[in-house]
């Protein structure tokens, strides 16, 4: 997880990897090559719903194994297994129009894994839901991660969030964005939102609220 004040680059340094920007100094390497323009290797969710209206919940889904030339019957099944995996059976015919946002982002991550990228870059991809579903959402992009074992960089800039979905917390800077530290999140999976009450939780909690606190006061004072 990247987590770190507003305005600090997390997001640039997302669309950096995801070859959407490119850097102004320096170069990203994915596998031992340069990452210029995005590729099928990395696959984005961000936080606005970025479905596409005019196609359904399956059809958004099989968009990227359609563009590869993916077989019908072979991206019908690809399709259905995300489908039930993202717990959408039954809405594969719906509208985006027609979709909660918790049911847009559901679509839009099974989208991304239906692809198969190496690496799943997520923006905030639950900064627009109620609290309740946000929670929901964390647990079902968990369970995935425990099935599937993507790696994957979520950006957020809360706290909790950060710590419950990561192995590891990476915390910037106020601009301009650096790296401030790496904590490794060494809690037990898989993971239960009762977590969130634990000592050991509560602790981390502690710790990055003081990292994130006095870089907050300075992007406030700058």
């Amino acid at each position: 997880t990247i987590l770190g004040p507003s305005g600090c680059g997390k997001s640039t340094l997302l669309r950096i990897v995801a070859g959407l920007e490119a850097p102004s100094e320096g170069r990203v390497l994915l596998d031992g090559k340069a990452v210029t323009r995005p590729g099928p290797d990395r696959g984005m969710v961000f936080q606005s719903y970025t479905l596409f209206p005019w196609l359904t919940v399956a059809q958004n889904i099989a968009f990227g194994l359609r563009e590869r030339g993916m077989p019908e019957k072979e991206r019908d099944g690809v399709v259905a297994s995300y489908v039930n995996l993202v717990g959408l059976k039954g809405f594969e015919n719906h509208w985006p129009k027609q979709l909660s946002g918790g049911m847009q982002q559901r679509t839009a991550i099974a989208r991304a894994l239906a692809n198969d990228p190496e690496i799943l870059l997520l923006d905030e991809p639950f900064g627009a839901l109620d609290n309740q579903t946000r929670g929901l959402m964390q647990e079902l992009l968990l369970g995935i991660w425990e099935r599937r074992q993507k790696t994957v960089l979520f950006v957020t800039h809360d706290i909790e969030e950060a710590i419950f979905m990561a192995s590891r917390v990476i915390v910037m800077t106020a601009r301009p964005g650096r790296i401030k530290s790496d904590v490794a999140i060494d809690l037990p999976h898989p993971r239960h939102y009762t977590l969130k009450t634990s000592p050991e939780f509560s602790a981390l909690k502690a710790r990055l609220t003081e990292d994130i606190r006095v870089e907050a006061m300075r992007t406030a004072q700058a």
